[in-house]
């Protein structure tokens, strides 16, 4: 899944324009949702020299992100363009209505979202299936002891 993850007052503690420590876990978590196939992009409202002191900060403390407030490429193909508004599946904001739960939160938050995505993702692809070949997986296996479900 995407993730976009701001980055003033949810990666670091201290206040903007300042660069703060990391938050309690905010690493740690990063690096599992990175190792777990996750498209991080940091989403910031910092720009110029502000952006690369951010970028050196993430590089020095050892934070994945693959961007830094741009859009995956697969979404700049599919979208013709890429729009200032990063897209993302989940966005991670110290500002997000209920205020910012503990990092261990979040990474349960995203394994919980992540495996409903992936049901979506498969009966989008059944679906798509359906249309195509006018016939359902379990038609197609009905002579077999599997069960795509």
């Amino acid at each position: 899944m995407i993730i976009a993850v701001d980055f003033d007052g949810t990666l670091h503690t201290g206040k903007w324009p300042g660069l703060g420590a990391p938050a309690p876990y905010a690493r740690d978590v990063m690096t599992r949702l990175h190792q777990d196939g996750h498209y991080l992009i940091i989403w910031s409202c910092r720009e110029g020299v502000r952006q690369t002191e951010m970028v050196n900060w993430l590089l020095e403390y050892g934070i994945p992100f693959d961007r830094v407030n741009d859009n995956h490429t697969d979404g700049i193909a599919a979208y013709e363009g890429n729009s200032r508004k990063v897209y993302a599946h989940l966005y991670v904001d110290d500002k997000q209505v209920g205020g910012l739960p503990t990092w261990e939160e979040i990474y349960e938050f995203v394994r919980e979202k992540e495996a409903e995505y992936k049901k979506y993702r498969f009966m989008e692809a059944r679906a798509l299936w359906r249309v195509k070949v006018g016939k359902d997986f379990n038609d197609i296996n009905k002579n077999r002891d599997v069960d795509v479900e």
